[in-house]
């Protein structure tokens, strides 16, 4: 049995959009698959729900260029659910110019979405990674972090 939806949803990324985004299935035959696969129907529909929320986000219009990034200050509530690190890896994107404010925010939106009491860095970077292919004009930014997951043979860095 898999552990949660961020691990489904890694899973589908891996299997069905990374390896091969022109032959997505159905959501019913890919729900058979992920039930085939391990996972249990209620992490499916979490993760199905996940991904509803994340195409949504595509949906929302492009706000403006306004120079200098905000500033963000971190909630208690997501204080405690994502660590130190996993905070410091989303400032050193914005400051990299991988997120802007936009991004940033439909980033901690989807961490937020999951069913995890506490987020690491390697959450971040799969959320970063889904949320980036999910942006229309963020190719280079999805490439970049791409590079930073994946070596050369498209095997996960650790």
């Amino acid at each position: 049995m898999k552990e949660n939806v961020l691990d489904l949803l890694m899973y589908l990324f891996e299997n069905y959009i990374y390896e091969e985004p022109e032959s997505t299935p159905d959501r019913e035959s890919l729900s058979d698959s992920l039930e085939e696969a391990g996972f249990s129907s209620a992490e499916i529909e979490r993760a199905f729900t996940w991904l509803d929320g994340l195409a949504e986000q595509r949906k929302l219009p492009e706000l403006g260029h306004h120079g200098d990034n905000p500033i963000r200050v971190f909630s208690e509530e997501e204080c405690q659910r994502l660590d130190v690190d996993a905070r410091g890896f989303i400032l050193y994107l914005e400051n990299a110019g991988v997120l802007d404010a936009v991004r940033r925010e439909q980033v901690l939106d989807r961490l937020s979405a999951l069913d995890s009491e506490e987020i690491d860095i390697e959450d971040v970077k799969w959320v970063v990674l889904m949320v980036l292919f999910n942006q229309p004009g963020q190719e280079a930014n999805y490439a970049w972090m791409e590079d930073l997951m994946f070596d050369d043979q498209g095997e996960l860095r650790h």
